[in-house]
């Protein structure tokens, strides 16, 4: 009997050891482990995480900075435009003797269709070769056209401009079907147009400001050039020479220039000299549509300033002429104002855009147009890469300097209520520019106008 009554005692103190002995085991264990994962972090010390795990993504990118610009002219007359700050890079190439401005009495259209022939056939490569290159680097093509410059250009990772900026430059081979095409998509951007009234009536604007027979007059949506007429455009405008490229994203602006001299030493020239400037006249344009029941006027002066100074005073009649719903805008030198109305408001317009242009410019309107200006100009800076680089190509065409958006936003800063009310009385001394559009039966002639501001 005692020996079955010490029997549990027995079984329970074997179980206590085998506890006691996995509660050993199981201290060991841990502290193994600890050493091993100690030895580990000791050793990840020494590595990076690129070293010790390759393909991770940069987990420490480096720090935004604000971009700077770099302009350099090379030797063959091509103008360089770099900025270094942006992640991706956009490239054109901008012609400003490829606008329309720049066409021979019988090559009216020929800027429109020719910008149409944008990435076609040229220096010994087919249009399918020169697109599918720029696709497979990953780029995104695009082409523009207007009354003072024509622009090629894409947008790519910054290691892929150079094996790229060749194809901004070809010289192209008007292979008879790539004639046909750009001709019959000039036709139909032309058709497109003339359904937009806002497009009418800029080319009104146009047409009385240099006169209807002018190439800056003379309407930039027409399909109507010859072959002979598109390829001497072509091989006069599209030169290197007096061009502006223009590349966002760019580091090492030197080398950069460096290279371009090598992969653009056969790039056609084109003619040298600048553009001709054209002269400014003043008068009017008018299309009558009295179906319409609506009417579109503009009326504009030549302002003689820096862009700056015009966006400002665009600015400033914008604002004068909110509460009446006249908009104000600039292009290519002109300033002025805009407004609308049906068929039986028309008569209220001369009154309308007269006040707008005549207002006193107070220091507080002034201030205002100087704040929305300088927010516009920043804002297309950090736009995108595209807007980014169609700012810095405008400010060097215009012979401005364009360092970084600390400059840009300093020269709006410095612009004085004095400098505003002197450009817009400078202005009022030239010959005012109008367009109507529509039904316009009792929209007075511009001489009425004119008659406002002498």
């Amino acid at each position: 009997s005692s020996s079955s009554t010490s029997r549990p005692w027995s079984t329970a103190r074997k179980k206590t050891a085998t506890m006691a002995s996995l509660a050993a085991v199981s201290r060991a264990f841990s502290r193994s482990a600890r050493r091993v994962q100690t030895s580990r972090k000791e050793f990840s010390t020494l590595l990076n995480a690129l070293e010790e795990y390759p393909g991770l993504p940069e987990t420490t990118p480096e720090q935004a900075k604000a971009s700077t610009v770099s302009v350099t002219t090379l030797p063959s007359g091509l103008v360089v435009a770099t900025e270094d700050a942006a992640t991706s890079s956009t490239v054109t190439m901008t012609f400003p003797k490829g606008g329309s401005g720049s066409e021979m009495l019988g090559e009216q259209g020929a800027a429109l269709i020719n910008k149409c022939l944008a990435f076609n056939s040229g220096s010994g490569l087919s249009t399918v070769l020169i697109n599918r290159t720029i696709e497979n680097e990953g780029g995104t093509p695009f082409a523009s056209a207007d009354r003072t410059k024509s622009t090629l250009g894409f947008t790519v990772e910054p290691e892929n401009v150079l094996g790229l900026v060749p194809l901004l430059a070809t010289d192209c081979t008007f292979e008879k079907w790539d004639v046909r095409d750009a001709i019959k998509l000039a036709n139909y951007q032309a058709g497109e147009a003339n359904k937009s009234a806002q497009i009418v009536l800029t080319e009104q604007i146009f047409a009385g400001a240099y006169g209807p027979q002018s190439a800056m007059g003379r309407a930039f949506y027409s399909p109507d050039a010859t072959f002979d007429d598109i390829v001497a455009f072509r091989n006069r405008g599209f030169g290197v020479s007096g061009a502006v490229l223009t590349a966002t994203g760019v580091k090492d602006h030197q080398s950069f220039c460096t290279a371009l001299g090598e992969v653009l030493s056969e790039a056609n020239a084109g003619t040298a000299g600048a553009a001709t400037a054209p002269t400014y006249l003043g008068g009017e344009g008018r299309i009558s549509a009295p179906s319409s029941g609506f009417a579109h006027v503009a009326l504009a002066f030549d302002v003689a300033a820096s862009i700056p100074l015009r966006n400002v005073l665009k600015q400033c009649l914008g604002v004068a002429g909110a509460s009446s719903g006249v908009g104000a805008f600039e292009t290519a030198g002109l300033v002025g104002v805009y407004a609308g109305a049906p068929s039986e408001g028309v008569g209220a317009l001369e009154a309308t855009l007269t006040e707008t242009m005549t207002t006193t410019l107070t220091d507080e309107i002034v201030g205002r147009a100087k704040a929305l200006a300088k927010a516009e100009a920043l804002f297309a800076l950090d736009a995108g890469s595209v807007s980014q680089a169609a700012a810095i190509t405008e400010s060097v065409l215009a012979g401005e300097t364009f360092t970084s958006a600390t400059a840009l936003a300093a020269s709006y800063d410095a612009i004085t209520t004095k400098d505003v009310t002197a450009a817009l009385a400078a202005a009022f001394k030239t010959n005012p520019s109008l367009a109507a559009v529509g039904d316009i039966g009792v929209v007075p002639y511009q001489g009425t106008f004119a008659s406002r501001f002498n």
